[in-house]
């Protein structure tokens, strides 16, 4: 992998997307790590910060320890610990770089972050060549809000590949976001890299079957898949993992390691938008230098997510996100993505 002596692009990176989030000389920043956090993306943040002029400070907590499951990848870190010192510093800055492991998106500590005001932006914990690569482009915003509108205005997903999924998704009671990679409106909360839309359905909008074929992809685990594996889901829940080799027995066995049955439930569905962002990155990188959310995003992804679901009440730290190919995705009945290629 590169070496990591901070370059100039990736400099130009952050302050690229520090632009677009509006930032002006004299804005307060505070940069926010833990001590497990990537050093290189807590410096390129500090220096982009200060480089724009605003008044930039940085919150470093202890990294805590997981007595479970490994956690990877879950969008819901612990690291703030509801230090209320901490959140109130957070919530009176105008953006917060969040350079934690896991990123606060699922985190309990952040309404109260953002309802004192402050814009949030997870720097995903990829390394910094990866993140140059995904600077959002001029498009991706307006094409991103479309297809939320879309989601918004739908009652309902339909999704079918030639592999032999077929997930039927009821969308009423659903709360439908999307993600462009930077933000510019107090209260809100975005990731970078970006480019996707999704929606957290409502409790009992989810059933059918969900085929992971191979070249599909396990982000919890950072693998393609290489055996077949099948999902069957009844009203929210996998009921049933079926699949030989590796990819069906690893999932059985983390899952199951929870001891909890809201790790079987879905937690969000949506698909992918960014046409700069590669399904094949991940074969490029080291484990610890790919965090995956370009896999989250690379265009006409289907992405299925099982674990916490705010909106169905659900809570659980048992996660997987898993960005499948090849779908074709309808709401209402129009379709959107046509066998994993985004329609205009």
């Amino acid at each position: 992998m590169a070496q990591l002596t901070l370059e100039a692009d990736w400099l130009a990176a952050f302050e690229a997307v520090l632009a677009r989030c509006a930032l002006r000389a004299g804005d307060t920043v505070a940069v926010l790590c833990e001590t497990q956090s990537r050093p290189e993306l807590v410096h390129l943040a500090r220096l982009a910060a200060a480089r724009m002029g605003c008044r930039t400070f940085t919150i470093e907590v202890p990294t805590p320890h997981e007595s479970g499951p490994p956690v990877r990848s879950t969008g819901a870190s612990t690291a703030l610990q509801r230090i209320e010192p901490v959140v109130s510093a957070l919530a009176a800055s105008t953006l917060v770089l969040d350079c934690t492991v896991e990123g606060l998106m699922h985190a309990p500590e952040l309404p109260a972050i953002l309802k004192g005001g402050a814009r949030v932006l997870y720097v995903s914990n990829e390394h910094p060549e990866a993140l140059a690569r995904l600077v959002p482009a001029d498009g991706l915003e307006p094409l991103v809000k479309d297809h939320v509108k879309r989601l918004r205005a739908a009652k309902k997903m339909h999704v079918t590949s030639a592999a032999g999924t077929d997930l039927a998704i009821r969308l009423e009671g659903a709360t439908c976001g999307g993600n462009w990679g930077y933000t510019t409106r107090p209260g809100t909360m975005t990731h970078w890299p970006g480019g996707l839309a999704l929606a957290f359905p409502a409790a009992g909008s989810v059933g059918g079957t969900l085929v992971l074929a191979p070249g599909d992809v396990n982000l919890t685990f950072k693998r393609y898949i290489e055996r077949p594996v099948t999902l069957r889901i009844e009203d929210d829940y996998v009921t049933r993992i079926e699949g030989d080799g590796v990819d069906a027995e690893l999932m059985r066995s983390y899952i199951a390691a929870w001891g909890d049955r809201e790790a079987y439930a879905v937690s969000h569905v949506g698909y992918g938008l960014n046409a700069a962002a590669r399904w094949d990155s991940m074969a490029l990188y080291d484990k610890r230098d790919f965090n995956g959310t370009e896999l989250r995003a690379f265009a006409g992804n289907f992405l299925y997510s099982t674990g916490a679901n705010e909106v169905a009440g659900r809570h659980t730290r048992g996660h997987f996100d898993l960005p499948l190919r090849g779908c074709t995705i309808a709401l209402d009945g129009q379709v959107v993505v046509d066998a994993g290629r985004v329609l205009p």
